[in-house]
């Protein structure tokens, strides 16, 4: 069984990151998404809440299995037997720091290589910065998150959060 991992932060997770996530699960026999607790991004979900709503969303896909962290990656890399690491790529801007990011990776991990996903076209332009933006000013996110992100934002909306 070849395990990769697709690690984030998925604050909170977008129609994006779940086409990488779908891609990945045709590609590989187990995908292990990786929600980093980021405390410092100062998050709009707390991590149980964002490990919640990506298992919901990735229910579908058999061979997905979803888990926080918040220790250095590599160390969750060695505990899983991870081979290799999954990264979306929307832009030059992205690809130079994700770059950076394989390298120090490749590093740490003795060796563990990272594949670099591009989006498709139809969410090349959507971030979960751009949705939480949109979900500030009130706006229409239905287009770009998966149900269960859409009905959680919606209910923290209507709490004032």
């Amino acid at each position: 069984m070849t395990t990769v991992i697709y690690p984030g932060t998925f604050d909170p997770l977008t129609n994006g990151h779940l086409n990488i996530i779908e891609r990945s699960a045709v590609l590989f026999s187990h995908v292990l998404v990786a929600i980093a607790e980021s405390p410092s991004k100062k998050p709009l979900f707390s991590l149980a809440e964002r490990v919640e709503l990506v298992r919901q969303s990735t229910a579908h896909l058999p061979n997905v299995e979803v888990i926080g962290f918040n220790n250095l990656l590599a160390d969750t890399i060695a505990e899983y037997h991870v081979k290799a690491i999954i990264r979306g790529v929307r832009s030059t801007t992205d690809f130079e720091y994700e770059v950076q990011l394989a390298h120090l990776n490749r590093l740490l991990t003795h060796g563990v290589e990272s594949l670099f996903f591009p989006p498709v076209e139809q969410w090349s332009y959507v971030s979960s910065t751009m949705i939480r933006e949109i979900y500030l000013h009130n706006g229409d996110m239905s287009q770009l998150v998966p149900p269960a992100v859409l009905k959680a934002l919606q209910h923290k909306r209507e709490l004032g959060a």
